[in-house]
């Protein structure tokens, strides 16, 4: 049986990543003794890679796709195919950026000021490239972890480091100065694994199910019980992806109306649809929507 080695991303990623494989309808169970974890799927075998070193892995083949930043294939300057684009992370729907971040009370207002100066980051070789495009002189060295310490601690002059909110760059007397890179997760393909057509298509059926699964989160579906003389009425103010689905009830004056929506709206719609004459309304989640 042909399979496919897939790389799922290890650390922050990892719990946010095997959830939407969960709604996307495939359930891989890890284990901290192991780096391969169960999936129930014949077709696929598993390893956890950290999302920094996903990209060469999917260069030279060891995986034939995986998932990892936009950040981290630049970093790595890899060779792969992006597939598909997936916003989704620890804590928020929204893409991280990486920032240039200095002291409150740093004198260094632009990039220019940082002409000479020390920069410690985890993101090295981009933001070497980045600042040597602009002819701007400076020491980048790596960090091992603890980034915001370093710039605090006065051992650096700023920071290159990602954030979702800046609440935590915040926290630390710290403030965002010019942001370089907005990232998000990618899910990439082996160039050689692409040209098989039945990895690719394999790897595409994946990619739709794990879009579809994203396209669901804050959507719900409502279902709801109409007379016909209320029916143009409750369908002015009903919002939907397209149009609501419309159907008779079996011997009735009535109509059953389904829509999808975003959830935020159900609090402040039902009540106007139940003034609108609408009943029997049903609010309901979604796995997927494609």
């Amino acid at each position: 049986m042909k399979k496919l080695k897939i790389g799922i991303p290890k650390g922050s990623l990892e719990t946010a990543t095997i959830e939407l494989f969960r709604k996307s309808g495939w359930n891989i169970i890890t284990s901290s003794r192991s780096y391969f974890p169960q999936i129930d799927d014949e077709e696929l075998a598993c390893t956890m890679v950290r999302a920094q070193e996903m990209p060469r892995f999917v260069e030279n083949g060891t995986l034939d796709f995986g998932l990892t930043g936009k950040d981290w294939i630049l970093e790595n300057s890899a060779s792969v195919v992006v597939v598909e684009d997936l916003v989704y992370s620890k804590a928020t729907a929204k893409p991280a950026r990486w920032v240039l971040v200095v002291k409150e009370d740093s004198p260094i207002q632009r990039l220019e000021d940082l002409n000479g100066k020390k920069i410690y980051t985890e993101l090295v070789n981009f933001t070497k490239q980045y600042f040597r495009e602009r002819n701007i002189q400076v020491d980048v060295q790596f960090s091992w972890g603890a980034t915001e310490a370093k710039v605090v601690e006065g051992l650096a002059d700023a920071i290159v480091e990602v954030t979702e909110t800046g609440s935590t760059i915040k926290a630390h007397g710290l403030k965002i100065i010019h942001e370089m890179l907005e990232t998000n997760t990618q899910l990439i393909a082996n160039h050689q694994s692409w040209q098989d057509p039945w990895k690719r298509e394999k790897i595409q059926h994946i990619a739709l199910l794990l879009k579809g699964a994203l396209n669901a989160e804050g959507m719900v579906g409502l279902k709801m019980n109409v007379p016909k003389e209320k029916l143009e009425q409750v369908i002015k103010i009903l919002p939907s992806l397209n149009a609501p689905t419309i159907a008779h009830l079996y011997q009735k004056e009535w109509f059953s109306v389904e829509t999808v929506i975003a959830e935020r709206q159900v609090r402040t719609l039902i009540p106007r649809l139940l003034n609108a004459g609408a009943q029997g309304i049903i609010e309901y989640s979604l796995n997927k929507v494609i």
